[in-house]
């Protein structure tokens, strides 16, 4: 085989590497971003469920406050003996 010949070849060879290599860097980011994409969509439902879900600590007050102010209708009701 001549030194030309052999440089071809590796030559050739070190193509098909670049392609593949090429090909596979490709595929990685492809993937990496479908990986992005996902993230940002639950980071997105995450913030909204976290503004959904921001007030729910005050529900055992408000459930006391409506019982404080079902009483008090009561007391009214009693006291200006509404008809019925």
């Amino acid at each position: 085989m001549s030194s030309e010949l052999l440089w071809q070849v590796a030559l050739g060879i070190g193509l098909v590497v670049a392609a593949v290599v090429w090909l596979l860097l490709h595929l990685l980011y492809r993937q990496v971003v479908r990986i992005d994409d996902g993230l940002a969509l639950i980071w997105q439902r995450g913030k909204e469920l976290a503004a959904n879900t921001a007030t729910t600590w005050m529900l055992g007050q408000t459930a006391r406050l409506l019982d404080e102010l079902r009483q008090e209708v009561f007391r009214h009701d009693e006291a200006f003996g509404s008809p019925r």
